[in-house]
C-alpha cells in the first residue's frame, strides 16, 4: 500500500495495480498544494474528515467475523484479535497480537492431531474413516491414518492412539499406519515411532507404514528407521492389505457404519 488507509483506498478504488501509482499520486497532491490551497483553506475540517472517513469505509468488511466464526471457531479469535487490537491499540500491535494468536492456535491445533481408522471402501483402493463411511475392514489388521505431520507437538498423540486401541481389540497381529498426509516428521516423532514398535514387537504385532512420501522417506532412510521396524514399508495401503491378508486366512469383519454425527 505505501501509504495511508485514505491514499491506498483511493489507490485501490482507481485500479492501481503498479508502483507508478505513488508517483501520480505525488504528481497530483504536488498540484494541489501549489494552486488548490486557496480554495481548500476555508473548507471546514469535518468535510475532509467525512470525505476520508467515506473513503476508507469501503476497506471495512466485517463480514469476515461471522464467516470465520461459522467457518472455525479458532480462526475467529484470531481475527477478532487482530480487528479489535487495531482499532484500539494500533496498527502494529493489532497484527502482533494476530500473529502471536495464529501461532498458539496452529500449535493447539495440530498437537491434536485427526487420527482415524481406515478401512476399505466396497472393492476399491479407497481407504476411509470407519466412522463415516461403510467399509470393510479386518480382525488381524489395525490400519490407522493420521492427518497432520508428526512433529514434538503431537507425537505422543499417535503413540496413545495405537495403544488404547490395542487394549481394545485383542486379536490383531499388524498395525499399518497410512502415512498418506504425513508431509514431515521430527525427531521427537522419530522417537514415539520408534515407541510404538517397540511396545508393538513385545506384544507380538508387526508395525508397518504405507504410503510414506518421498521426501519423509529420504529422511527415514538416513537413519536407517525402516530396516528397525518389525514390519514393511508398502508403496500403497492396498498393497498392505493384500500382502498381509494372504499371510493368514482371517475372516472379515461385518462394515462399520457413520452415524452422520461425527
Amino acid at each position: 500500500m505505501t501509504g495511508g488507509f485514505a491514499r491506498s483506498v483511493v489507490n485501490y478504488d482507481a485500479g492501481a495495480t503498479t508502483p507508478a501509482a505513488g508517483a501520480f499520486s505525488a504528481v497530483g497532491i504536488l498540484l494541489a498544494t501549489l494552486f488548490l490551497t486557496p480554495y481548500l483553506y476555508f473548507l471546514p475540517k469535518a468535510a475532509l474528515a467525512a470525505t476520508i472517513i467515506v473513503a476508507v469505509l469501503s476497506l471495512l468488511d466485517l463480514s469476515v467475523l461471522k464467516r470465520s466464526w461459522i467457518y472455525s471457531k479458532a480462526d475467529f479469535i484470531a481475527v477478532f484479535l487482530t480487528l479489535t487490537g487495531t482499532l484500539l491499540l494500533g496498527v502494529e500491535i493489532g497484527v502482533s497480537l494476530g500473529v502471536l494468536s495464529s501461532i498458539l492456535l496452529y500449535l493447539f491445533k495440530t498437537a491434536r492431531p485427526h487420527i482415524a481408522i481406515v478401512g476399505q471402501v466396497g472393492q476399491s483402493e479407497h481407504f476411509r474413516n470407519v466412522l463415516r463411511h461403510k467399509v470393510r475392514i479386518w480382525d488381524n489388521m489395525l490400519s490407522v491414518r493420521v492427518d497432520q505431520s508428526l512433529y514434538f507437538a503431537n507425537a505422543r498423540s499417535l503413540e496413545d492412539f495405537v495403544t488404547n486401541r490395542m487394549a481394545e481389540y485383542k486379536s490383531i497381529e499388524h498395525v499399518v499406519l497410512q502415512c498418506s498426509a504425513i508431509n514431515e516428521i521430527d525427531a521427537s516423532a522419530i522417537e514415539s515411532l520408534e515407541a510404538i514398535n517397540n511396545k508393538l514387537e513385545s506384544m507380538g504385532v508387526l508395525f508397518h507404514l504405507s504410503e510414506v512420501k518421498g521426501p519423509v522417506m529420504d529422511r527415514l532412510n538416513r537413519i536407517a528407521f525402516t530396516h528397525h521396524i518389525s514390519g514393511q514399508v508398502f508403496l500403497s495401503h492396498m498393497d498392505a492389505v493384500k500382502t498381509l491378508t494372504a499371510q493368514s486366512a482371517s475372516r472379515i469383519s461385518n462394515p462399520s457404519f457413520c452415524d452422520g454425527k461425527k
